[in-house]
């Protein structure tokens, strides 16, 4: 297997702020990585740089065989399957769902004069009968609730039959159906042989679906412990990573964790 992502030494300063720090990272063809941490760790600000969207302070960032400065980031990004609260933001509430798909193929959000033939539209439909909202693809975005726009999120991602793809904080916001949804068709792409190298943020081992492989614990900016998920996310590393004791439960391919009482 060929590495997705190598990071060596990569820091992000903003200001006098490390938001990360001395970073060692390894993504390979066909891992699933989650990665885990309180609020400040710098799980959003690593995956930033994973999708060629901000260059590290310090450090070597590769993605997909390329280096970070040393290459076109407009020509490496639609290479990247993308899902974020920020990219959300950006796509106009007016927009028709079945258009938030097929735009991905020019990597823009809001469609404007680009011609799509019908191979991209049958693309785009596929992408979001599997992710249960083919029904919604003629209503407009800014009309879906949290749990449907994070699927098309995710079918939006999916598009452009990516390399690696990066969703930070799916399920935020959703409720426990939406959650419970989300979790289980995240879990049958990681299923997939032929899908991407998947890392996911999140702040919660109960977000974390079935068929992921690998995790990395942050906390402060700094990595706290990485490897394959059944041997790393331990109760020790968790309770190193949030700062607390906690019992941490496996159900099945599911966790759970609760303070220790």
């Amino acid at each position: 297997m060929s590495d997705v992502l190598a990071l060596a030494g990569v820091s992000v300063v903003r200001g006098r702020t490390r938001l990360i720090e001395d970073i060692d990272w390894e993504v390979e063809e066909g891992q699933r990585w989650v990665i885990l941490g309180p609020n400040g760790a710098g799980k959003t600000t690593l995956l930033e740089v994973a999708s060629a969207r901000m260059h590290p302070t310090k450090g070597v960032a590769g993605i997909l065989d390329e280096v970070l400065g040393a290459v076109d980031v407009f020509e490496l990004r639609p290479r990247i399957g993308l899902v974020s609260a920020l990219l959300a933001r950006q796509i106009p509430a007016r927009e028709n769902v079945r258009d938030v798909v097929v735009t991905a193929s020019w990597g823009v959000t809001g469609r404007w004069r680009e011609r799509y033939d019908d191979l991209d539209h049958d693309r785009a439909d596929e992408l979001l009968e599997s992710m249960g909202v083919a029904h919604l693809g003629e209503r407009t975005f800014g009309t879906l609730s949290e749990g449907e726009r994070k699927r098309v999120q995710v079918a939006r991602a999916l598009m452009t039959d990516p390399e690696l793809m990066l969703l930070d904080e799916p399920a935020a916001g959703l409720d426990l159906g939406g959650r419970e949804d989300l979790v289980a068709r995240l879990g049958d792409i990681a299923a997939d042989l032929t899908a991407p190298a998947l890392t996911m943020v999140t702040h919660h081992v109960e977000e974390i679906p079935p068929n992921f492989t690998d995790v990395l614990l942050l906390r402060g900016g700094r990595v706290v412990a990485q490897g394959p998920l059944e041997l790393t996310l331990t109760e020790e590393n968790l309770a190193r990573t949030f700062d607390m004791d906690l019992e941490l439960q496996r159900h099945g391919d599911r966790w759970s964790a609760r303070a220790r009482t």
